[in-house]
């Protein structure tokens, strides 16, 4: 544990915790709404009582759903909920932080209600397929300012039968800490397909669509997405609880930000020793490179605990209620170097591209992560073991070729980028994936100009094998993700120290 006098993750998480923000009844309408609702039963444990529920999206949840005005807020900002309800009806509103607090996960810092509930218009969607809701604000507060930096939940609850939905914020903050952990919330919209396949990857045709000329908004709820146990939050119980879990279990001082923050400079980079994007961390702006190439060459160590990472690039703008960067869509993909060529013709993402061709001006991701999107980048893998002697395996007792089973996927880094002055491989290995055949996947670390490193772990599952939160439920694919596991325990423990030394 890092633990000292000064650090406000510690004392946070000695406050008494509670199971109280799981959810106890979920309903959902799904697609096609024609099936009719169904109701969900939840475990304590977070695994559905059916297994017919894990592994599908399940739709909205009409009866009730909303969103936040800010995916990131600070200490004295007005937050305000937009909340619909079908039919109308009151409901309560409880928010909590979420970490580890005793193993329970989350700690209540909030309630208000019953607040009344109106049925809220589904929008029409534009030439984009924009669905963005001109909805009324149900509920304002002012962040308090003894609410630690974190990522916070929102449980909507109805009160005449209990039905249940949720959503989610940062709270950031402006003091030194050890570690910024980013949320990767542009990635979480980009694949937010409420109130029906109006994703990043639908145009309305029956295939996946990788093109320009579509957007999305956070002006709306989320669907669930992958197995998700907890509605409303994108994909952060998904991929990146654990981390959060983790961290804060071993009293690391972490602050948070969104990848919002990281765009607008907003997240403070230069006030913490490292940077740690986390799980599926695919869509970001060409700002947020520069900012974080920046900082790296300033001497901030950064720590890809993600796959797909920095791999299309977006451009945002305001909605149509004035908010600004609340609307954003695909404008570039990052590696501008003779990118067609990363992509066979028969590739989804090439046939996309060479029918709308991409500006090509986005940096390569390679020279900030290690290693680059390199197709197919889908499917899993053991992660094994390629410099033992290294720092990064100090301590897990792993000799080269041992492997950490079903650590990578679902989606990974490929090939590194070998002219970075001193980069190593440490770990590469077969991905398999049935629908689009193997790859390579390439885990690396370098170093900075000033002692620090960048290690880039190459997996969008790398949290899974840190921590099994409460409320923590596998994401689905064509192979099982990792449990927790003592070696990756140790790895991240390894590269954290590392980066924290400059520091000592």
């Amino acid at each position: 544990m890092t633990a000292s006098s000064n650090n406000p993750i510690v004392a946070e998480n000695l406050k008494p915790g509670t199971l109280s923000w799981l959810p106890e009844r979920l309903r959902f309408t799904p697609s096609p709404p024609s099936v009719g609702e169904r109701d969900l039963t939840y475990s304590p444990l977070g695994e559905y009582q059916r297994d017919e529920y894990r592994n599908r999206d399940e739709g909205r949840s009409e009866r009730i759903e909303g969103w936040c005005s800010h995916a990131s807020v600070k200490a004295g900002d007005v937050l305000q909920i937009f909340v619909s309800t079908a039919p109308a009806g009151e409901f309560m509103l409880d928010i909590y932080r979420m970490g580890y607090y005793q193993r329970l996960g989350a700690r209540q810092v909030m309630s208000a209600g019953p607040i009344e509930g109106v049925v809220q218009p589904v929008p029409s969607p534009d030439d984009e397929r924009l669905m963005e809701c001109a909805w009324s604000p149900s509920y304002e507060f002012s962040i308090p300012a003894d609410w630690v930096s974190g990522v916070y939940l929102g449980k909507l609850t109805r009160v005449d039968d209990g039905t249940e939905n949720y959503l989610v914020f940062v709270v950031r903050d402006e003091r030194e800490s050890e570690l910024i952990v980013q949320t990767s919330d542009f990635n979480w919209q980009a694949y937010n397909g409420w109130p029906n396949s109006y994703s990043l990857y639908s145009n309305g045709g029956p295939s996946l669509y990788y093109g320009m000329d579509v957007a999305v908004s956070f002006e709306r709820p989320y669907l669930p997405t992958w197995s998700t146990a907890i509605p409303g939050t994108g994909e952060f119980f998904v991929f990146e609880f654990p981390m959060t879990y983790w961290l804060e279990k071993m009293g690391y001082d972490v602050t948070y930000c969104s990848n919002l923050d990281t765009h607008l400079g907003t997240a403070g980079l230069s006030r913490a020793a490292g940077f740690l994007s986390v799980g599926h961390d695919e869509y970001w702006t060409v700002d947020m490179y520069h900012n974080v190439r920046a900082a790296i060459d300033g001497g901030l160590s950064v720590g890809f605990f993600s796959g797909n990472s920095v791999c299309a690039a977006i451009g945002l703008r305001p909605s149509a209620s004035g908010r600004p960067d609340r609307v954003f869509s695909r404008v570039d993909q990052f590696g501008n170097d003779a990118l067609l060529a990363r992509y066979p013709a028969d590739h989804p993402v090439g046939a996309a591209y060479r029918h709308t061709p991409v500006p090509g001006k986005a940096p390569d991701e390679g020279y900030l992560i290690g290693a680059r999107n390199d197709p197919p980048w889908s499917g899993s893998a053991d992660w094994a073991c390629s410099l033992p002697d290294h720092w990064v395996f100090e301590g897990t007792g792993m000799a080269a070729g041992d492997a950490i089973p079903n650590l990578v996927g679902h989606e990974w880094h490929g090939a590194p980028a070998e002219d970075i002055e001193g980069l190593e491989v440490v770990s590469r290995g077969t991905t398999h994936d049935p629908s689009v055949g193997p790859g390579e996947y390439t885990a690396t670390v370098y170093p900075g100009p000033k002692g620090n490193v960048v290690f880039n772990a190459a997996t969008v599952w790398w949290s899974s094998g840190l921590a099994q939160p409460p409320g923590y439920q596998r994401p689905s694919s064509s192979a099982p993700c990792a449990r927790p596991d003592g070696r990756v325990q140790r790895i991240t423990e390894n590269v954290l120290s590392k980066m924290l030394a400059r520091r000592a």
